[in-house]
């Protein structure tokens, strides 16, 4: 591109521009690329605690992938990327998955004993105690701890629900299957919407996998009630739904519930995150969950449940007792499926999130215990604490007080869920479209998700420059 420029002119510089490289020689970068990347990983993996977070799933091309992030701190901060993202050629058993993930371990020269951590969905296969994958792992790193996915958790302890408000649920499923389905359909609701100046023209799609479509499609039919019955009237018996106050009352109670689970679950969602940040959003909700139930009772839901609230005023209408019990009973069961699948801590590792407030521990040993009494009493290490990230306090605690810190960050390195996992997959189902099924898209996913900038420099310094003849 220079010679052309100085020897023809920036004209026939742009004309060269438009000439494609050869699709082998673009393969053969992102193979540069990939390997210099994975290298940097590896180099500042070495000799550091880590922990992985791991998942499988099908793409559209119905070819398994089995994808692993790895964690470990550099520089006082998390550092979080891609480790690997491999076809699965055979079974997605336990010790296929496992044989795939050692043999990357092993061939980078990665010590197991540095493994603290592994977190995974709530699959047999990953999270047998076993003969799960996890079971597997922890034979080559016994002290590493596995983390059941909390967002995964949470979407299970919320999945319950009574057959009554279950049905108003599956009822609003079919209003918008009825329509989305039908392109025609969709077609003069949307128009109608436009006509009425309503806030939305469609409707959303229901999909179960979603962590969020629930609460979406919920809201959306709530919001567009008006519309609906309008459209319904002309088209199916559907529209009677809209005007029984019960199947309202009840539809904007779950608009508001499914709304305040999604905040829970997006909160939950995000790079860096640790299992005491994440557990204590938790509890926060299961004692806001009291406080709905109480609110409930005594009928002073105005800010709770706002579309609720909104829909009795607009009606001059009273919560039914039978309906309000339904509402008590949903958020008592919610209660008890949250306590269940996060059990109340031991409250062992409070020493961790907060030193200065949490008593002296006893399952740390002598040293680590007369340590934390240093730690605690210093009131430049309390200045620290206050104007740093956990991570970042617990790093510069190890300067001075190696065993205490050295524990205090295992603790904190493992991953409480597996929220890269899910972004890495959607950027999978980008790369790998039909047009593109037969790719192998371990090195295309290393460039398009890692944090890491290739050295372009050394890897220039590896390449043989071409002579003149």
């Amino acid at each position: 591109m220079d010679m052309v420029s100085i020897m023809l002119g920036e004209v026939a510089a742009k004309q060269l521009m438009n000439i494609p490289l050869s699709d082998t020689h673009i393969s053969r970068r992102i193979l540069d690329l990939a390997e210099d990347i994975n290298d940097q990983l590896i180099d500042k993996l070495k000799g550091k605690d880590f922990s992985l977070q791991l998942e499988e799933a099908t793409d559209n091309n119905n070819d398994g992938h089995l994808i692993c992030y790895v964690r470990f701190i550099d520089g006082g901060v998390f550092h979080e990327d891609l480790l690997f993202c491999r076809t699965i050629k055979n079974q997605t058993r336990a010790v296929d998955l496992f044989q795939m993930l050692d043999f990357f371990i092993t061939e980078n020269n990665l010590m197991w004993e540095m493994c603290c951590g592994i977190c995974t969905d709530g699959a047999r296969s990953m999270s047998g105690c076993y003969n799960g994958l996890q079971a597997l792992i922890k034979r080559k790193a016994p002290f590493a701890v596995w983390t059941h996915c909390i967002i995964h958790r949470e979407a299970l302890a919320s999945k319950s629900i009574s057959p009554s408000l279950d049905e108003v649920l599956q009822s609003t499923i079919k209003i918008v299957n009825f329509i989305k389905t039908r392109p025609l359909k969709s077609r003069c609701f949307e128009q109608m919407c436009v006509d009425m100046g309503a806030e939305h023209t469609s409707l959303l799609y229901y999909c179960n996998s979603r962590w969020l479509s629930r609460g979406n499609v919920v809201a959306r039919v709530f919001e567009l009630g008006k519309e609906l019955h309008i459209f319904l009237l002309d088209h199916h018996e559907y529209y009677k739904q809209f005007e029984d106050t019960d199947f309202l009352t009840k539809l904007s109670y779950l608009s508001d519930i499914f709304s305040k689970l999604n905040i829970l679950n997006k909160s939950l969602q995000g790079n860096e995150t640790h299992i005491f940040e994440l557990l204590d959003k938790i509890t926060a909700f299961q004692r806001k969950l009291v406080l709905w139930t109480t609110k409930i009772e005594d009928n002073t839901f105005n800010d709770c449940f706002p579309m609720l609230h909104t829909f009795l005023k607009e009606n001059d209408m009273n919560l039914n007792e039978i309906v309000k019990n339904e509402f008590i009973d949903h958020l008592s069961n919610l209660k008890i499926h949250f306590e269940h699948y996060f059990p109340k801590n031991n409250q062992q590792q409070n020493w961790i999130k907060d030193p200065f407030s949490a008593d002296l521990p006893t399952n740390l040993s002598s040293i680590e215990q007369e340590q934390w009494i240093d730690v605690t009493s210093d009131s430049t290490m309390k200045t620290k604490f206050g104007s740093s990230s956990l991570t970042q306090f617990w790093t510069h605690v190890k300067l001075q007080y190696t065993e205490l810190a050295t524990k205090a960050l295992k603790n904190l390195t493992p991953f409480a869920t597996s929220y890269l996992c899910e972004t890495g997959f959607s950027a999978l189902a980008v790369i790998k479209t039909k047009y593109r099924s037969k790719v192998n898209v371990e090195k295309e996913m290393r460039i398009a998700i890692s944090k890491l900038e290739p050295r372009f420099e050394h890897i220039m310094k590896h390449k043989q420059a071409h002579p003149s003849h």
